[in-house]
């Protein structure tokens, strides 16, 4: 099983919205056939808390715009890594800092990346994620060399 359209649709529709805001390394990953909870990780980073807490508002009020509330929301008050539950998507958007360190590319690498539009996948370089312990790079969905 797959994501759903409408999952693949909010998460384009989120990473545009972060990308607005400048957001960085902007990746959405198929976590369906993991996680009975959702359907899509949709990670961003933001180079400051401010930044953080820009990115976090823009998407959640282009997904009130299409009707989606999120179910709940952890971390806005310390805008390092904020994790707001749609339903159907989580969206987590870190401080580039605590994106590096917890490396959820890394955690959640045998979920194939969803293509994201040039639009939606921000700034900075989503390109590739080297894994020390497998050799190997994880092409994310940022990639245009694909």
């Amino acid at each position: 099983m797959t994501a759903t359209e409408r999952a693949t649709e909010l998460a384009i529709l989120a990473a545009r919205a972060a990308s607005d805001i400048k957001a960085q390394e902007i990746i959405a990953l198929d976590v369906s056939e993991q996680l009975v909870l959702t359907d899509v990780f949709l990670i961003a980073s933001g180079a400051s808390e401010r930044q953080v807490s820009a990115i976090v508002d823009a998407v959640e009020e282009a997904l009130f715009k299409a009707g989606v509330k999120p179910i709940r929301r952890e971390g806005k008050s310390e805008a390092r890594w904020v994790l707001i539950d749609f339903g159907d998507i989580v969206v987590h958007v870190q401080h580039a800092e605590d994106r590096t360190y917890y490396a959820l590319e890394r955690l959640w690498k045998d979920c194939p990346p969803i293509p994201l539009p040039e639009d939606a996948r921000g700034g900075g370089d989503a390109t590739e994620y080297s894994d020390p312990d497998d050799g190997g790079a994880i092409h994310l969905a940022g990639d245009a060399r694909r």
